[in-house]
This record gives C-alpha cells, sequence and structure tokens, in this order.
C-alpha cells in the first residue's frame, strides 16, 4: 500500500550554481517536478510512495529514475518514450530566493503519458491521490490525468490537487484557467498561492476565495502565502498560521515539501476528511510550514526535502510553534 500516488511531470531543473572561470552562469542539473517532490517530501518524512508519469530515453530520464530509486518512490509506473526528450527547466533565481522558469518542453516527455501507460493497479494501493494541472496543458497526458484522478475519485481515494500556474506551459491565460478548473472538479484537497486563487476565483480576499472553492465540494484549502506562512479552510473554519523566519537560498520545492507533509499526515488520520477539525490541521500545517521553511535553505527541490528529526528539531527550537 502506499499513502500518496502521484502523477504528472518528472523533469529536470537546472538551477544557478555561480559563474565560470570566464564570468558566465553556470547550472546544476538537478530532479525536478511537482508532484515527485511531493512525494519525496512525504517519503522522507517516514511515508510511501509511487509515481506515475513519463520521461524520455536519454540520460536525463534515466538519471530521474535513479533518483526515484534513491529516493525510495516506487517507478513501477515510471514509462520511458522515444516520442519527445526528458523535460528541461532552467530557474533563475531573484535576490529574494524566489525563482522564475525557462521551460524547454514542446513536447517534453512528460507530457506523452496516455491513458493505456497509467497502473491503475498502483492507483487501488494508494490512500491519497495527488495531481496537478501541468499534466492537462495538452493530449495525451490531458486525457490520462483526467481518466486516471475519475477512477481514484470512483474507488474512493482522496484526490489532492495542485493547480501549479506556469503561465509559459500555456497556449493562454484562457486556456490555462479553463485546464485548471477541470482538477476542481474532483479535488478533495486543494493547495494554491495567492496568485492561483486569485486566477481561479477572481478574490483576493483569502476566506472569500477560498469558500468559493469549497462551494465546489472541495474539503480542505491550502493557500501557501511564501515567508507569512499559510491560510487553512475546512469545515471546521479557517486560520492563518505564520512560518519560520529562515535563510532563504531557494524556493524551489517549497510549495511542494509543504504539500507532501501536509498530504503524509493526513494519510495517516484515521477520521475522514470531511470531519477533519481546525485544530487537527493546525498540528498538521506546523510541520508543513517547517519543511517548506527548511526546503527554503537548500538548492534543488528534492534533494532539499527534510527529515522528520529535521522538521521536529526546527519545530521545537522555536517555543512560538510549540505542539504542547
Amino acid at each position: 500500500m502506499f499513502d500518496i500516488v502521484g502523477l504528472g511531470e518528472l523533469l529536470i531543473d537546472f538551477t544557478p550554481a555561480g559563474v565560470s572561470s570566464a564570468g558566465n552562469p553556470q547550472f546544476q542539473q538537478n530532479p525536478g517536478g511537482a508532484p515527485p517532490n511531493v512525494l519525496a517530501a512525504a517519503v522522507r518524512l517516514g511515508g510511501k510512495g509511487a509515481f506515475i508519469g513519463m520521461v524520455g530515453q536519454d540520460q536525463f530520464g534515466y538519471f530521474l529514475k535513479d533518483v526515484l530509486d534513491k529516493n525510495a518512490i516506487n517507478a513501477e509506473g515510471l514509462g520511458f518514450t522515444d516520442k519527445a526528450n526528458t523535460t528541461l527547466a532552467f530557474v533563475h533565481l531573484k535576490e529574494d530566493g524566489d525563482r522564475d522558469f525557462s521551460f524547454y518542453r514542446n513536447p517534453g516527455a512528460d507530457m506523452m503519458l496516455s491513458t493505456d501507460d497509467v497502473p491503475y493497479d498502483i492507483i487501488d494501493k494508494s490512500t491519497i491521490f495527488h495531481f496537478g494541472s501541468l499534466s492537462m496543458t495538452a493530449d495525451p497526458s490531458k486525457t490520462a490525468t483526467l481518466e486516471a484522478v475519475k477512477y481514484a475519485k470512483a474507488k474512493g481515494k482522496i484526490i489532492s490537487y495542485d493547480p501549479n500556474w506556469r503561465p509559459p506551459l500555456w497556449e493562454s491565460d484562457a486556456h490555462a484557467k479553463e485546464g485548471m478548473e477541470l482538477g476542481l472538479e474532483y479535488a478533495d484537497i486543494i493547495k494554491v498561492s495567492e496568485e492561483e486563487l486569485l486566477f481561479l476565483t477572481g478574490e483576493e480576499d483569502l476566506e472569500k476565495g477560498s469558500k468559493i472553492l469549497m462551494d465546489k465540494g472541495i474539503k480542505l484549502v491550502v493557500v501557501t502565502l511564501g515567508a507569512e506562512g499559510c491560510f487553512i479552510c475546512c469545515n471546521d473554519g479557517t486560520v492563518s498560521m505564520p512560518t519560520h523566519k529562515t535563510n532563504v537560498v531557494d524556493t524551489t520545492g517549497c510549495g511542494d515539501a509543504f504539500m507532501g507533509t501536509t498530504l503524509y499526515f493526513i494519510s495517516q488520520m484515521k477520521n475522514s476528511l470531511q470531519d477533519i477539525t481546525l485544530d487537527a490541521m493546525k498540528k498538521v500545517v506546523t510541520y508543513a510550514n517547517a519543511a517548506g521553511s527548511l526546503c527554503a535553505t537548500q538548492k534543488g527541490g528534492i534533494p532539499a526535502m527534510p527529515t522528520l528529526q529535521e522538521v521536529e528539531a526546527l519545530i521545537e527550537s522555536a517555543p512560538e510553534f510549540s505542539l504542547d
């Protein structure tokens, strides 16, 4: 059995690594992609995860398969295609540690996942099925993603959705909104940034925007606020949660560290998501905020995911985040 099964993009992040002797920017090859980042975060805490996706039959694809294996993420659902190369993303860091992306994905191997490639038996073994919007930018991965989500929903799995808005990967904002909204029809849990909340709901007010999403049948909405922490909305109420002040090196994967931690603890709960209390979510998010903060102190996504011991140590070092 798996706590979380994730489907979507697995790619290479080239992150800044100083300059050469000639003064030219250098980049370091790191594994990337939001769904595998989420799985890595959960597994690092002690969970079990499996990935479904597609990479190219190239050195990058084989590198990524090796990364999944080394990080104890089940890779039986990973396929290799000769129809496109493994997707590449160059990360450009700003002074505050935030980032922009340049994608080489027209098409990319992650977009080649078809319905015939999806191992539904792996979904059967999951507690939570997690997916994002990037696999819905174009077919065949769009149809494959939606069919997998429908299957998971019909099997009674908890559906987690990340409408990860990357404007360069969509034909237009209108196309992006249409595609991203498809995932809202099936989601039980959703994580959005302030920008994504505004884009999807037209609301800047966190409570109003979250309620719009809850009215669609979503049971838990988490709005990540960067250095300000997050905002939680569930059936039991709403609350804002601060996070740790930290020396930010690279924010790549921080939201995924947050999400993976959240999903891991939810997968361990005996109560249904419908009945989750605000107090229970405060405890979960205390861990999730710490995981995201620790991730920001390292470069890369998967390599930066913290262990449970590291998360607990950070919480214990800051009395204001005490769980007592």
